[in-house]
């Protein structure tokens, strides 16, 4: 029997229905996939930072919602803090869990469906599998930190610009908080999406193709936009001034003084030279870290009005030592870059004694819980995880320069986007942070793992042009015939 057309409606919305719900059920097993490092550690994954952003979500969301101002604020990203809020409410760390790893799964199903159209969702579980048990996307995905929002804004980038074609309406509009969350959750972040867009904009300019794309870049410039004036005006309400990065600490001073050049110029000039630093000259350590956070360090021990100070110098500093010393400071820079771009093992969850001790202020009922865990007793198999991601990340790149030449000829202008999104990443993130901070595995994996997913979409895209091509080759078969 026929059905009429109100019937064949119905069966329509049906079948759309169950792709739906198949769809979501991938996407869900996806985000249980990314999990599994928490559910394996027995509690979610901690860095010393960690406890500073849970902490410095309340007396923030006081300020702001209850007009109840505080003596201090801390030094983290306060939109960080003040998304995960709801999802702990300093009770309960597991909620941000399964929203960072609901994040990376969405993302990664825009990402993944914008190069394979076909066979998707079987497709898409395979990569979230080979990415959750083979890199460090299951890892950052159950850190209690930002660093896996900043992969997650690179990849929206590349999904506003090149894949838009792809994307509905209100998939288009979810990526727009993303992108803002994002560039607001850390300053690298920011930072790295802002030369993400000059470099897109810049081949858009260059690359008659890309041209119709500076449209989608200025989108995505704007919502970067939004995001510098939310993080002033919400400084300017808690400080009384603007700043875009709140009480940043300096940074580039310990930076180029732990290189050298910066201490060079300051045993050379103090004599003559009125800065507070001078006062520390003795004390000055070659380890950022102790300049800046050491109990004993010179930033930790000075006063507010000597703080201020040190902040004002930096700059000063760091123009005056480049000028001086600028072929020994290049190299150094070179060297950190360098060493930035091949330091990516999963070494970067070292909570720490400090982290136990933050647990009666800032998660009491989690303390018992996390001292079970494995991180806390040091159990966690990194050397094993730090290697297979090693061996992962040498396939991904002989896979993609295996398949550069038989992509180059097929065209493929989303790939391509991805690839140069992806690459400049890496090698830009390797850059700022090695050369301005400090060389830290950290750092380089919270983006690594985007290669391999390059290199897994790459295969995609090349299964996916031979099985267009063996369709038409077979619709050319049957139309001779007929």
């Amino acid at each position: 029997m026929a059905l009429t057309g109100p019937e064949r409606r119905m069966q329509a919305q049906d079948r759309e229905g169950l792709h739906w719900l198949g769809r979501a059920a991938a996407i869900g097993a996806s985000a249980a996939f990314l999990s599994w490092p928490a559910f394996f550690n027995g509690f979610p994954l901690l860095y010393p930072d960690s406890m500073t952003y849970l902490a410095d979500g309340p007396p923030v969301a006081r300020a702001v919602f209850l007009h109840q101002p505080s003596d201090y604020y801390g030094v983290r990203s306060f939109f960080y803090s003040l998304g995960i809020l709801p999802c702990h409410w300093n009770l309960n760390p597991w909620p941000i869990v399964a929203l960072q790893c609901m994040l990376v799964a969405w993302v990664a199903w825009l990402a993944v469906r914008s190069i394979t159209p076909r066979h998707t969702v079987s497709r898409y579980l395979i990569v979230m599998a080979f990415l959750s048990l083979l890199t460090s996307a299951s890892w950052y995905a159950a850190f209690i930190m930002p660093d896996i929002l900043g992969p997650l804004l690179y990849l929206s980038v590349y999904l506003l610009v090149f894949a838009r074609d792809t994307l509905g309406r209100a998939e288009r509009i979810s990526l727009y908080p993303i992108v803002w969350w994002a560039a607001t959750a850390h300053a690298t972040h920011f930072l790295l999406a802002v030369c993400l867009c000059m470099l897109l904009a810049a081949f858009a300019v260059f690359r008659p193709r890309w041209q119709h794309r500076l449209v989608a870049v200025g989108e995505a410039t704007a919502i970067l936009a939004l995001a510098a004036a939310a993080q002033m005006a919400l400084h300017g309400y808690l400080y009384g001034h603007v700043t875009l990065n709140g009480e940043r600490r300096p940074y580039l001073m310990a930076r180029i003084i732990s290189d050298g050049p910066g201490l060079w110029y300051l045993e050379q000039n103090c004599s003559h030279l009125q800065w507070t630093v001078c006062n520390h000259l003795q004390q000055l350590s070659t380890d950022t870290d102790a300049f800046l956070w050491s109990e004993d360090g010179i930033f930790e021990r000075a006063s507010d009005e000597d703080r201020v100070r040190l902040s004002n110098e930096e700059m000063p500093l760091v123009l005056a030592a480049v000028r001086a010393y600028p072929r020994q400071q290049f190299s150094r820079s070179a060297a950190n870059f360098e060493g930035q771009l091949g330091a990516f093992g999963c070494y970067g969850f070292d909570a720490g004694q400090w982290t136990l001790t933050q647990f009666d202020s800032v998660l009491p009922s989690s303390r018992a819980r996390y001292i079970e865990s494995r991180q806390a007793r040091d159990a966690l198999p990194l050397d094993l995880v730090s290697e297979i991601q090693w061996w992962t990340v040498v396939a991904s790149l002989a896979v993609i320069a295996g398949l550069i030449p038989i992509l180059w000829r097929r065209h493929s202008e989303r790939l391509a986007g991805l690839g140069l999104v992806v690459v400049s990443m890496v090698v830009i993130n390797a850059l700022v942070t090695g050369v301005l901070s400090v060389v830290d595995d950290r750092y380089g994996c919270r983006v690594i793992w985007l290669l391999p997913l390059l290199a897994g979409l790459a295969i995609l895209d090349w299964l996916h042009q031979r099985e267009a091509a063996a369709d038409l080759a077979t619709q050319q078969r049957s139309a001779a015939q007929i």
